[in-house]
């Protein structure tokens, strides 16, 4: 290699207003080979929407049938992503139409993706952004009513290791629950085929970006007082107004080494934080998911194969089961109901049979609410379309002799595994 589930019940405050929820924009091309002097690079929109927002041409509905059917929501007309800056001349404007793929009914919001395939001369960059109208009111920093603006930055110039490059992937639940008035820190998971890549984030800006572009529209620094650490995407903040919704805008940007200072492409990700008040029941310890992989695991998944993923969660207050779910999955993915297969254990079971357009890295991520609305962190995990999972070389004995097994301990700091490839 070159390399949500929200669950919501009894708040009384859900989202209001119009009709954009967030999303993100990446890229890659389909040969990272350079051959001739062309390239056909495919772009991936995925958009959150009010789901309740229904009016002319407008249709963001979505239920279990819509996402069998692969069905489309959004505007049925005038509404692109388009080229702002740099060579824009080989850009075709791309629909934001979109085949759902998640939706809550609780949560009012509707979530899907689209794939395009569009080829450009080698050597050229531009940026594309989708930049129309409008957030909702009841957020708490930027203006509810203005624009919304979300851009990427797509360059076809060779690298210095002679390939083209793919731009990184970051995923994250369209909204996220914190309780107000405590510390929270969130992780947001990038990834990247290109493997050697050095990956950094940043909050989008209105202007002096790579982009050349307004970046964020009306909710730049939509996180008050919040800190960000650019190496691992990781937001510390505090909220403090319970009912209300803050806006995490974010570029996430590659770089060929340590020592680069311009990013080879900036893909935009944003997101919703809401805030709620202190339980009012005596437990107060929200539900975890515990398996069964770990979050932020990455497994190798050859395109055509049949994958079953179990997300198995706890409950910590006995008597209050996870009532709902929401989720951000890849397009064909489906979600069994929830199931009690133990007392204070729950599954979700999910079946997908990836295809060749999802070549690359294809994340899911998920949150559990129990019936006290305590929330789960955020769990996400990616999988890595057209990839096999390496094999764990396992030491062969040999007679009179045996290599070293067992258990790593916790003051060993040095020890190493072998598998049957690497990339």
């Amino acid at each position: 290699m070159r390399a949500l589930i929200i669950l919501l019940v009894g708040f009384s405050t859900i989202l209001h207003g119009s009709h954009f929820r967030g999303g993100t924009m990446t890229w890659r091309p389909l040969n990272n080979t350079p051959s001739g002097s062309t390239v056909a690079v495919q772009v991936r929109e995925r958009w959150s929407w009010n789901r309740a927002y229904v009016s002319g041409v407008v249709n963001f509905f979505c239920n279990d049938a819509t996402i069998a059917a692969h069905g489309t929501m959004g505007i049925s007309s005038g509404n692109y992503v388009k080229c702002y800056t740099g060579t824009c001349s080989y850009w075709t404007n791309m629909d934001t139409a979109i085949n759902c793929t998640d939706y809550s009914a609780n949560l009012t919001v509707s979530s899907g993706e689209h794939y395009e395939t569009q080829t450009f001369p080698l050597n050229i960059t531009f940026s594309i952004a989708f930049s129309a109208s409008q957030w909702f009111a009841n957020i708490v920093a930027g203006k509810g009513s203005s624009p919304w603006s979300v851009a990427c930055r797509i360059n076809t110039n060779i690298r210095p290791d002679g390939y083209i490059n793919s731009s990184p992937i970051a995923v994250s639940l369209p909204i996220i629950f914190k309780q107000i008035n405590i510390q929270q820190v969130h992780v947001v998971q990038m990834s990247d085929f290109d493997g050697t890549d050095i990956l950094k984030c940043r909050w989008s800006t209105s202007s002096g970006n790579i982009n050349n572009f307004d970046e964020c529209g009306g909710v730049c620094n939509g996180v008050p007082g919040a800190s960000l650490t650019p190496e691992n995407c990781t937001i510390v903040f505090t909220l403090t107004l319970a009912g209300w919704y803050a806006v995490a805008a974010l570029q996430i940007e590659d770089f060929y080494s340590s020592t680069s200072t311009t990013p080879m492409s900036s893909v935009p990700i944003q997101f919703l934080f809401y805030g709620y008040g202190a339980p009012l029941d005596n437990c107060t310890t929200p539900p975890a998911i515990i398996g069964n992989l770990p979050n932020r695991a990455c497994i190798g998944t050859p395109i055509g194969s049949n994958v079953t993923q179990y997300i198995i969660v706890q409950v910590y207050c006995p008597g209050h089961p996870i009532v709902d779910l929401v989720s951000s999955v890849p397009t064909g993915m489906t979600k069994s109901g929830i199931i009690l297969s133990s007392p204070n254990i729950y599954e979700i079971i999910l079946s997908w049979v990836p295809i060749e357009p999802q070549y690359g890295p294809q994340s899911v991520c998920a949150g559990a609410i129990d019936s006290i609305q305590l929330q789960s962190n955020q769990w996400c995990i990616t999988f890595l379309v057209g990839i096999e999972s390496p094999d764990v070389i396992r030491p062969t004995l040999v007679q009179g002799s045996a290599s070293p097994i067992g258990t790593v301990f916790q003051n060993q700091t040095l020890f190493s595994i072998q598998s049957n490839s690497y990339e």
